[in-house]
């Protein structure tokens, strides 16, 4: 098993930046995988980011790319997500995932095994 926890969410003005943690613990080592979706009222929960937990390769939706940043702290086990250039369509509940498999794709929510919590973020325009 492993436990996810978010944290970081709130309310920004659009042009401001976040950053949203997940702690993960338990049986961590056996996540290859850590992504973050997002999921906004009335729509299907949607991939943003993923990292690799060995090497730190990163992956972004095109909707995010060049704002957003993915990172890790291997000692802390913990995934940052670094929002920048916020816009109202950024809103959303924020889900951390972790991924025990290096099969299949890392932009498919299905492929996660374990899920946080979910944080919400709010931009006003």
């Amino acid at each position: 098993q492993v436990q996810l926890v978010e944290s970081g969410g709130g309310l920004v003005q659009a042009g401001g930046s976040l950053r949203l943690s997940c702690a993960a613990s338990g049986r961590t080592f056996s996540s290859y995988y850590m992504g973050w979706f997002r999921q906004a009222p009335g729509k299907e929960r949607e991939f943003v980011t993923a990292i690799k937990w060995s090497g730190g390769s990163t992956y972004y939706a095109d909707s995010v790319k060049g704002r957003f940043t993915i990172s890790r702290d291997n000692a802390k086990n913990t995934v940052y997500l670094q929002m920048n250039s916020l816009k109202p369509e950024d809103t959303a509940v924020y889900y951390c995932a972790a991924k025990t498999s290096w099969l299949g794709t890392v932009r498919g929510r299905s492929e996660y095994d374990y899920w946080g919590q979910g944080t919400q973020v709010t931009v006003s325009s």
